[in-house]
């Protein structure tokens, strides 16, 4: 093989082995540990062999469609592990990209979502075209008997190698097979993840659980309050501790001012960094939903939740739902007697980036038009509060005057406070003093909204759906979420502290936990039934007189 030949192979070689490594340096770091790719080898000295005219020449475009995929699949790992603290389920995550866009639109807007997304397009495109080239390039260069020779010992050789070494039989420490890794990955994985579908889809035809009642709760307002993007990690991280610690604080002192009470607690969330519809779906349902396929089962089923519990015991059922801007089936599935969603709110102030309006103005409207207005019956609503959703900017203050809230235009000054969401996302410390700093904004209107407007007749759950993505909290941190259950009544928070919560706004720590673990979020609807389902249950006690 002549120098020029040879020197275009290794080349050739070389940038395969890194597209068939970068998404391994760029999930692990292993840039010094593991800097070879096996399948690389192979596959340069299989194009070597394949003639580069006639019909076998056609061949590189499988070899190319081969790693395009594994592009893709590898660089939405990165992804989906940075986003949410897990792999990529090919299974479950594609109808995600729908809302990975949406997201985008949200942050950006259209023209800059739209911009990105047609940049992306033509990446790929770039690489795929990059890619041909490469493999055109490799194609015939082992024309000569002793260059074929010599090209089909590497084949094999190659491939004896990647038949050690895939198994986890390491016999050369710097060396992987990414490529064959990540298909066997996705393969287990959707094998599994049909079997537990399969599962999943029997328990939901094997019948609806039966609805029911909660005597114990009769005749008082329950309002379940999600906080977006509440972990665990937000109390116990220094960096955020330092912000929400002093907000904690004076969460007790006004509601002991006021004559509330309070009990805190963890509860681990199904998922991290998004899709904050599976937590509240595992809270209401009583069942760990921790991905769209399980959800679309769940609501498709009769299966009940805590909607229809509710509605049984009495209570007018709602969702508050500001985030929600399309069409949201999925509150009919659940039954809610009304659904409040973004243009159902009257917000007269402008949205603030993803946020489509700030959470005081979704608890003054939650408190002035609509529980206010309802019939004397009790109600349950669940409220979503995303002032905490990223991008974190900008960052408002709590209002002292509810009435200064009035239609939400009062927020139009701080339309274009603080950075954009490009400017901040350019420095990652920035970016979480933000999120904090977004967290201490949720709790703060949360708790001026409790010490005005609940009494002994209400019971709110305030709680974290999920933690933030793993940029935010690191990969290790527990999937766990405060929960903080307040009441006028201080014996509606006595089932919950025989469940491991404790008086006050500071949760537990993780280590009081059996194995560091707390329950999850699926556990909240049989709390609520064992202690207030049945008169002879705990809590039958604290019904109104």
């Amino acid at each position: 093989m002549p120098f020029r030949s040879r020197l275009r192979w290794f080349l050739a070689l070389a940038l395969l082995n890194g597209v068939l490594l970068a998404p391994v340096w760029l999930l692990y770091g292993e840039l010094t540990s593991r800097w070879i790719a096996l399948e690389a080898i192979l596959l340069a000295a299989g194009l070597s062999l394949l003639p580069s005219a006639g019909r076998l020449a056609g061949l590189r475009w499988l070899v190319v469609a081969l790693l395009m995929a594994f592009l893709l699949v590898g660089l939405g790992d990165v992804a989906t592990h940075l986003a949410f603290g897990r792999s990529l389920n090919l299974y479950l995550d594609l109808p995600l990209l729908r809302s990975v866009f949406h997201l985008l639109e949200g942050n950006l807007g259209f023209p800059v979502a739209g911009l990105l997304t047609l940049l992306a397009m033509v990446l790929l495109a770039l690489a795929t075209w990059l890619l041909a080239k490469v493999a055109a390039s490799l194609q015939g260069t082992a024309r000569s008997g002793l260059a074929a020779t010599g090209a089909l010992g590497v084949l094999v050789a190659s491939g004896m190698l990647i038949a050690i070494e895939f198994p986890q039989s390491r016999l050369l420490p710097v060396a992987r097979t990414p490529l064959l890794d990540t298909l066997h990955f996705q393969g287990r994985q959707l094998v599994e993840t049909h079997r537990a579908h399969r599962d999943f889809a029997e328990r939901m035809a094997a019948g609806p659980d039966p609805v029911a009642a909660l005597p114990g709760l009769a005749g008082r307002d329950v309002v379940l309050v999600f906080v977006e993007s509440y972990g665990i990690s937000a109390l116990l991280d220094d960096r955020y501790a330092r912000v929400l610690g002093p907000r904690l604080e004076e969460m007790a002192e006004r509601f002991a001012d006021a004559g509330l009470s309070v009990a805190s607690g963890i509860l681990d969330s199904p998922i991290r960094g998004g899709q904050s519809w599976l937590a509240h779906a595992t809270a209401l349902s009583g069942l760990r939903v921790d991905n769209s396929l399980w959800y679309r089962l769940m609501l498709g089923s009769e299966r009940t939740t805590l909607v229809d519990d509710f509605r049984a015991t009495g209570h007018r059922t709602l969702a508050v739902m500001p985030a929600i801007t399309m069409a949201w089936p999925e509150g009919r599935a659940y039954g809610f007697d009304e659904i409040h969603a973004a243009a159902d709110l009257e917000y007269a102030g402008p949205p603030l980036n993803w946020v489509t309006m700030p959470d005081q103005y979704t608890l003054h409207h939650f408190q002035a038009r609509i529980r206010q207005d309802v019939e004397p019956s009790p109600l349950f609503a669940q409220i979503a509060l995303i002032s905490s959703h990223a991008p974190w900017t900008p960052i408002l203050p709590v209002l002292d005057d509810w009435d200064a809230v009035g239609d939400g235009s009062v927020f139009a000054r701080w339309e274009d406070a603080g950075e954009s969401p490009d400017e901040l996302w350019q420095d990652l410390e920035r970016v979480r003093d933000h999120y904090a700093r977004s967290l201490d904004y949720a709790l703060g209107a949360s708790i001026h909204w409790a010490e005005d407007f609940v009494d002994d007749q209400t019971l709110v759950i305030l709680l974290g759906d999920h933690q933030a993505a793993p940029l935010i909290t690191g990969d290790n941190a527990s999937g766990g979420v405060p929960v903080h259950v307040i009441s006028g009544d201080a014996r509606l928070l006595d089932p919950f502290l025989a469940r491991g919560f404790v008086s006050g706004t500071r949760p537990p720590r993780l280590e009081s936990y059996p194995d560091g673990e707390p329950p999850g979020q699926e556990v909240l609807r049989g709390w609520l039934h064992e202690a207030f389902g049945a008169e002879n249950a705990p809590g039958a006690s604290v019904t109104t007189p």
